[in-house]
């Protein structure tokens, strides 16, 4: 059973945004209706849940996050659109 989610919200300004939440339909109400004040997408609102993965573990969640933060634009496109064989491309490191 799923306990923690990762998503992706797409903002009003086109922008994105990842976040971590244990109650996905909680946590898109929060940002859609613009209760955290200081949150990124306080001022991107509305906002378009556009991509969520479960886990088990928090730790599992929290990791899975961070890596998609350090994802560009393109790579999260390609995850978002389960083009995997571009996402693979967009994962392999460019030559210096």
């Amino acid at each position: 059973m799923s306990n923690y989610f990762i998503y992706i919200l797409q903002c009003r300004d086109n922008s994105y945004y990842t976040g971590v939440t244990r109650n996905i339909e909680k946590r898109l109400y929060e940002h859609q209706e613009g209760l955290i004040k200081n949150s990124y997408t306080h001022s991107r609102r509305p906002v378009k849940l556009i991509y969520t993965e479960d886990f088990s573990k928090p730790l599992d969640a929290i990791e899975r996050e961070k890596q998609i933060k350090g994802w560009s634009r393109k790579k999260k496109e390609a995850l978002v659109s389960g083009d995997f064989s571009n996402l693979e491309k967009l994962s392999k490191r460019k030559k210096q």
